[in-house]
């Protein structure tokens, strides 16, 4: 009869060691420890989530701000098309001093990976818009000077300094390297806007500016990040593209009518790279 009983209620059994096992390990000192070590993977992981939400938001208005610029190669006032950017470019700024104020104490390179695409991007239109300006690459120290963020309204950076605290974020080298590698293909995609509204000076000067950068990437070589090492041969490809433009307009440009001379270029730009791989 007692056997009886006791095979009825294994689950009971179960249950209540359950839950003396809880009360004992609720005092326990593992338990606890590893409770404050899920609370701060929990905090790391939506600070992680947080970030990558900015860092779209950041792609997102940066690339509306480089298709603005496109536009300047067809407008009789390109004024007003750079000062619209200007104004894209500072509202990308705002957002990418919410990325440094979650990064106030932090490691950056705990969270490089959440938010990289977004300041790729936001190099590649700044490095856009001042090469349109000045006909010139803006440096890193140039582009860090604008990522200075205050919790006043001042109106210099020396005002922040003294009046108040001073929130900053810093591009990284690497970021910096592979937003001005991406700039390059925007380049050669001016160089074509441009022929095809039939400005015949803008693509030899993208050619020697081009050739600058791709001889500043060949001397890092295989010295720098992996990622440079792998956007080469795009850098490569869209110097190709404006060096056959510029001989066609040398060689052949009095032959063609200025406006099939885009036509021309863009067929050219279609057809396959051979020594481009299958992926």
């Amino acid at each position: 009869m007692n056997r009886r009983e006791g095979e009825g209620c294994p689950r009971r059994n179960a249950d209540a060691a359950q839950d003396r096992d809880a009360g004992a390990n609720s005092s326990s000192p593992v338990i606890a420890a590893f409770k404050v070590f899920q609370q701060e993977l929990d905090t790391k992981h939506d600070k992680h989530e947080r970030l990558v939400k900015i860092s779209r938001d950041v792609t997102i208005e940066s690339k509306r701000t480089i298709f603005l610029l496109h536009r300047v190669t067809s407008v009789p006032n390109a004024e007003d098309i750079l000062k619209e950017a200007e104004v894209k470019l500072d509202a990308v700024r705002q957002k990418i001093g919410q990325i440094a104020e979650e990064l106030r104490g932090e490691d950056i390179f705990q969270f490089h990976r959440a938010f990289t695409p977004g300041i790729q991007e936001y190099v590649e239109a700044v490095s856009f818009l001042h090469y349109i300006r000045h006909r010139s690459l803006i440096s890193l120290e140039e582009i860090n000077a604008r990522l200075v963020f205050g919790t006043a309204e001042k109106g210099t950076a020396e005002e922040l300094q003294t009046d108040g605290p001073v929130l900053t974020f810093q591009v990284t080298p690497s970021d910096y390297l592979l937003g001005v590698a991406d700039l390059t293909g925007e380049l050669m995609r001016m160089c074509i806007s441009s022929v095809g509204n039939g400005d015949i000076d803008t693509p030899f000067q993208l050619s020697q500016f081009l050739r600058q950068i791709h001889d500043g990437f060949s001397y890092i070589g295989n010295t720098g990040p992996y990622e440079v090492s792998k956007k080469l041969h795009t850098l490569r490809q869209s110097l190709g593209k404006v060096e056959d433009a510029c001989y066609a307009l040398r060689v052949r440009g009095s032959e063609i009518p200025k406006h099939m001379l885009a036509d021309v270029f863009s067929s050219r730009s279609a057809l396959p790279d051979p020594e481009e791989g299958v992926v």
